[in-house]
């Protein structure tokens, strides 16, 4: 029998188990590449994302006053002082950097 090949073996069919490990690493390495990518695009929105609010650029503080704490809100700056005698007061000021109101703080 001239160019007839020898019967091949049937092919070894894959054990279930090993069919179901390759299916977890399989599924382990997607998990892994989509938690990845949602760790990336998460850290570029957050570096990304909306600028710090900037101060008037003269607040002016009584004098003898000096500033411990700065706030930041929508249409006012309130800055927390502490003066020569101790007292402490909240300095709310307008965004044109004006004072608006005066609150002392009691111990």
């Amino acid at each position: 029998m001239a160019g007839t090949h020898p019967p091949t073996e049937p092919e070894a069919q894959e054990p279930p188990r090993l069919r179901a490990l390759r299916l977890m690493v399989t599924a382990l390495t997607a998990v892994m590449i989509l938690g990845i990518s949602t760790i990336v695009i998460l850290l570029a929105l957050r570096l990304t994302g909306p600028t710090a609010p900037t101060l008037p650029d003269a607040l002016a503080l009584p004098e003898g006053h000096t500033a411990r704490a700065v706030t930041l809100g929508t249409g006012w700056t309130a800055v927390v002082t502490v003066d020569t005698d101790g007292g402490e007061h909240i300095l709310v000021y307008r965004p044109d950097g004006t004072l608006r109101d005066r609150i002392p703080l009691s111990p």
